[in-house]
């Protein structure tokens, strides 16, 4: 299964450098996003790395879930395919 990485965990003047919000493809309620706590999802930078993390919990009511990684992401991985395991 793939996703979009859509934005980090942030609120109003922080962000999180390590959780980032995820929206799976064909995941379009809580439930559904709830099934998948506790798989790993990994994104590929440009050059090959691979860089692992694993998902959280839901986020919102529309199947976002919340990943958190084992190092930070780039800002650049905003927007960007990751692959949920």
């Amino acid at each position: 299964m793939e996703g979009v990485i859509v934005n980090f965990r942030r609120s109003r003047t922080t962000y999180t450098a390590r959780h980032f919000i995820i929206q799976p493809d064909n995941v379009e309620t809580k439930d559904k996003a709830l099934k998948l706590v506790g798989k790993e999802v990994e994104w590929k930078n440009p050059e090959g790395t691979v860089i692992k993390g694993k998902v959280a919990s839901a986020h919102g009511c529309k199947g976002c879930v919340r990943a958190i990684f084992e190092r930070g992401l780039p800002g650049q991985a905003v927007a960007t395919k990751v692959s949920i395991k």
